[in-house]
């Protein structure tokens, strides 16, 4: 082990030794999993585009009735409903409806259109998790899912 890590380790555990001798407790992180799982909202599995990683975040508010057009994901998107209330339509997949504190990954090349349906703005924030090679969205003028 270097002299470096052997420090900091002597550093950490004399912190620890010198806090709790000072009736100073340590606080504990409070963790909240808000997402596990290996499929997105429809039950595709979680794939990744080729390219350089890009990832941008997004937030996003719909003013009450605000809708978008039919559109699709090239690659995950990662949505927190801040507040408010998202309906969204995926077609043949059903509908879903979001609510604040919901969390979500989003359908991957499936035509879907969301609609603020709450009485006030709905703010989302969005983690867009792609590549340089794929589009944030794909405008469609239509519905159409291929499956």
């Amino acid at each position: 082990m270097s002299y470096f890590f052997k420090l900091i380790a002597s550093l950490v555990v004399s912190g620890l030794i010198v806090s709790s001798a000072c009736g100073k407790e340590l606080k504990k992180l409070e963790i909240k999993t808000l997402f596990h799982d290996n499929k997105n909202v429809i039950g595709q599995p979680i794939t990744y585009p080729s390219g350089s990683p890009l990832i941008i975040s997004e937030l996003i508010t719909f003013p009450a009735g605000q809708e978008t057009s039919w559109h699709t994901h090239d690659a995950p998107i990662y949505g927190y409903i801040l507040e408010g209330e998202l309906t969204v339509d995926y077609g043949e997949k059903g509908r879903h409806i979001y609510k604040k504190g919901d969390v979500l990954i989003e359908a991957i090349h499936w035509s879907h259109k969301g609609k603020n349906t709450g009485k006030g703005p709905a703010r989302i924030l969005v983690v867009y998790m792609g590549s340089d090679q794929a589009p944030e969205m794909t405008p469609l003028m239509q519905q159409k899912n291929a499956h």
